[in-house]
C-alpha cells in the first residue's frame, strides 16, 4: 500500500522538475524497484555506492536521531515518537542545516579525488 502511494506522489513530481534521490541502499536499488520508477518515468538521480556524505540529509537523520535518543524521558509510542521528531527538527539550528548544504563541493569534490572510493564523509 505504501509502495503504491509513494509510487503516485513520485509521479505527480515528476511534473515540477524533480529527480529522485534516494540513499542508495541495495533494498532501494534492486531490479524490481529500478523498473518500477522506469516505467513509472521517475528521473533517478545516479550517484556512487558507498557515499552517502553526498546527501546532506543523510548527516541531518543521524543529528535527529541522536537527539530524539537523548531525549529523557524516551517516547514511549508512535505518538510520542511523532512528537519528538517533529519537535527535534523545528529545534535544529537553521545553520547546522545550512552548513551541510554548502559543504556539497567540498564532498563532491572528495569523491572525484577519491575516483568513486570510501571518503571521510
Amino acid at each position: 500500500m505504501r509502495k503504491t502511494h509513494l509510487l503516485v506522489l513520485l509521479v505527480k513530481m515528476t511534473k515540477h522538475d524533480f529527480i529522485f534521490m534516494d540513499d542508495n541502499a541495495p533494498a532501494h536499488r534492486g531490479r524490481i524497484i529500478r523498473e518500477r520508477l522506469l516505467q513509472a518515468g521517475v528521473p533517478q538521480m545516479e550517484w556512487p555506492a558507498l557515499s552517502p556524505g553526498l546527501n546532506p540529509i543523510e548527516n541531518l537523520w543521524d543529528q535527529l536521531s541522536r537527539r530524539v535518543e537523548g531525549r529523557n524521558p524516551a517516547p514511549q509510542n508512535l505518538n510520542d515518537l511523532r512528537a519528538a521528531l517533529q519537535e527535534e527538527w523545528n529545534a535544529m539550528p537553521h545553520q547546522t542545516i545550512s552548513r551541510r548544504v554548502n559543504s556539497m563541493r567540498h564532498r563532491c569534490q572528495a569523491v572525484i579525488n577519491a575516483q568513486e572510493l570510501v571518503t571521510c564523509y
